[in-house]
């Protein structure tokens, strides 16, 4: 899977795929879900880092801006209005503060991406609980 964005046909089989292979009904549970990968690729990146290992680093950051591209790529602009708007404006400043932290080694970067994806992850937690609860 590549960093950029994908062509929307590609982008939306894997969509499908996704939502098949891991039997989520719930498409909230699905974003709380991709959370999860991000924030546990940014602490793959930050152990590599911390053990240098550079290439190791950069694959698991690959993979963070990977799924904040994802998530990004499931935005509807037309139903989120200026939600949709915010929540792109954090994926792509998320993705270059990765970026950053692959060039320069500098882990604070990665707390920092750390804190701000924990803080939505628990949003759309407490509303995937909130809509599923009887």
């Amino acid at each position: 899977m590549g960093i950029g964005v994908r062509s929307g046909g590609a982008s939306a089989y894997q969509s499908v795929a996704a939502w098949t292979s891991v039997g989520v009904d719930d498409p909230r549970r699905l974003v709380v879900m991709l959370y999860d990968g991000a924030l546990d690729r940014i602490r793959q990146a930050r152990g590599c880092a911390e053990h240098g290992m550079a290439g190791e680093k950069s694959v698991a950051i690959g993979r963070a801006i990977a799924i904040l591209d994802e998530l990004r790529g499931s935005l509807d602009f037309e139903k989120g209005g200026p939600l949709a708007a915010n929540l792109e404006d954090l994926y792509s400043y998320a993705s270059r503060r990765l970026l950053a932290a692959s060039a320069t080694g500098d882990v604070r970067i990665l707390d920092e991406v750390a804190a701000l994806l924990r803080e939505l992850r628990e949003a759309w937690a407490a509303i995937a609980a909130a809509t599923t609860a009887p």
